[in-house]
């Protein structure tokens, strides 16, 4: 018992550590990072205690810790640390569930094979959002498998509570993907922890809406709307040519930039962007439908042939209706999250994964599991793992080269960033992506020099600008919440650096000219001194220059 429970805590531990020391971790999206920099209170007035959709608690808890000792990457170590709680639950369930049928050498075999093919990602690739989903999956199946245990029960519902308090939706996901394993553990036993967590779900979502402020539900339905124009491809192409305002608009969220709440908001996503059930079922569909497809065929082989496996073991033995009904809601979740809104690795592995283990669940539930079975299973595992080792290698050499390649970029920021107090740019967002979550994305130089320099960024692109605490942002450094009286009274500052790329600079003054107040001067960006190093990276700095209107003559720097 002692030497399984060491096996069961420890193999994942040190699985994780050697494929991090191996091949590294890498941030899959820019999204962490982007809420480390609101946490840290790098692009927010103050450090951000509640990011609204995601993080419930966490972020109170991370702003002070960050306050208090920024040093520690607090969001990585944390998150890494839910990810081996899920992973140790994952093995748990596994080697009980292997364990009858083959000896304690073919069970380690199968389970470091297991996290070569369809686990190890996890970890290398690493985004927030495959945490709760693991974590709830992981804590259903472990409750059932040991269901009625209340002991067991408690466990899954702590598992399922931390993870609706990372991402609500993430953790529900995960609960309807490990719903058939459950049943196949436990039966009706297993109906405990799913009812808690359905409890847990309805009365989160109550609570969230009795207690957030106007701002926030204007935050969640702008970002449902920013997604489905450029996520989820959801609507269509404005039928006629569109008003000067609306055009513009429309080309700042599709470039990512929602700071100035007068141009982009929920009545522009209705005039520019409607959905066309029509359009989206011949235009859309049939190419998301084929990425989707390459997708899964290229990236999660091993995981189809496991399941291709699993197939045949249970067409030879079992036969059981409900299990064929199993997997065709298994398929259709993943073609209905790929068609209608996305699948990225995030999401797809996952549940993949949860598909694998539940079909593992079906075959060796009882002692009359086939006797091959295991050997068959290794066997796929050993194939698979070959292959996709190189694979594997070989994106982590080319996630370890946009790493340093975004490292010079931000040393080129902070170098015609200066001694600036505070930067307005679109570019640093871009530089986040493939970044170490031990190191949050700063190398020792960059962390030291903006450990002894803080400075404020205000960013223009991201998800984030639509966020509530900006307008706060804009008030603390020039005294006005409004998005254009905040850039011209930053533009007449010399602490303020500028830095753009020349798509972000056109944008802004095109926004800058068509929203400027009457009698006002016309406000421009121009570049500075061009530098040879930052104009082959698309990055410039610039200057504020005002045109007055009685006089082109009368042009100034200010």
């Amino acid at each position: 018992m002692l030497r399984r429970r060491l096996v069961i805590l420890l193999l994942p531990l040190l699985l994780l550590l050697l494929s991090g020391a191996g091949l590294g971790c890498f941030f899959e999206t820019n999204d962490d990072l982007t809420i480390v920099a609101l946490l840290r209170g790098e692009t927010a007035a103050t450090p951000v205690a509640d990011l609204y959709l995601y993080f419930h608690g966490f972020a109170w808890a991370w702003s002070w810790l960050y306050t208090t000792e920024p040093s520690v990457p607090w969001y990585g170590l944390t998150l890494y640390a839910l990810l081996y709680a899920a992973s140790v639950g994952v093995f748990a369930v596994l080697w009980r569930l292997l364990r009858p049928h083959a000896g304690r050498g073919a069970v380690v075999a199968a389970l470091v094979l297991f996290w070569s093919v369809a686990w190890l990602e996890h970890g290398l690739w690493f985004n927030y959002l495959r945490v709760p989903l693991l974590l709830a999956g992981a804590g259903v199946l472990f409750t059932a498998q040991r269901a009625p245990a209340r002991w067991a029960l408690f466990v899954g519902l702590l598992a399922f509570g931390l993870s609706w308090l990372i991402r609500p939706s993430a953790a529900v996901l995960g609960v309807v993907a490990t719903a058939p394993g459950a049943w196949w553990l436990a039966g009706r036993r297993g109906l405990p922890v799913l009812a808690g967590a359905a409890v847990w779900t309805l009365l989160g979502a109550l609570w969230l809406n009795l207690t957030w402020p106007p701002a926030a539900a204007t935050f969640r339905r702008l970002d449902v709307l920013k997604s489905n124009l450029n996520d989820f491809q959801l609507t269509a192409p404005p039928a006629r040519a569109l008003p000067p305002a609306d055009s513009l608009g429309l080309a700042e969220v599709r470039a990512w930039m929602f700071p100035d709440s007068t141009l982009v908001n929920e009545p522009l996503f209705a005039r520019v962007a409607p959905f066309q059930p029509g359009y989206f079922l011949e235009e859309t569909a049939p190419d998301k439908l084929l990425t989707l497809l390459q997708q899964l065929s290229r990236n999660y082989f091993p995981l189809l042939l496991l399941l291709a496996a699993t197939w045949v073991l249970v067409s030879r033995k079992f036969g059981s209706r409900w299990f064929w009904l199993a997997q065709l809601s298994y398929a259709g979740l993943l073609l209905g999250l790929g068609l209608v809104l996305k699948l990225p690795p995030r999401l797809a592995l996952p549940l993949l994964d949860f598909w694998v283990i539940g079909n593992l669940l079906c075959v060796f539930r009882s002692e009359t599991a086939p006797r091959r079975a295991v050997p068959m299973l290794l066997g796929v595992l050993a194939v698979a793992a070959l292959p996709y080792g190189y694979k594997t290698w070989h994106r982590s050499e080319v996630l370890a080269q946009e790493q340093q390649r975004s490292y010079q970029r931000r040393k080129d920021l902070y170098k015609l960033a200066g001694m600036a107090d505070i930067v307005v740019s679109d570019l640093w967002e871009d530089t986040y992506k493939s970044q170490s979550p031990l190191t949050e994305g700063h190398p020792p130089a960059i962390h030291a020099f903006r450990t002894v320099k803080p400075r404020k960024h205000l960013s223009l692109l991201g998800w984030q600008t639509l966020h509530p605490s900006q307008p706060a942002l804009r008030q603390q450094l020039t005294g006005s919440r409004s998005f254009i009286e905040a850039l011209q009274r930053l533009g007449k500052r010399p602490d303020v650096a500028w830095l753009l790329s020349p798509e972000g600079a056109a944008l802004l003054n095109r926004h800058l000219a068509l929203l400027r107040p009457a009698g006002q001067p016309l406000m421009q960006l121009v570049p500075a001194q061009p530098n040879h190093q930052t104009r082959k990276n698309a990055m410039h700095a610039y200057l504020f220059r005002a045109k007055f209107p009685q006089s082109s003559s009368k042009a100034k720097i200010l």
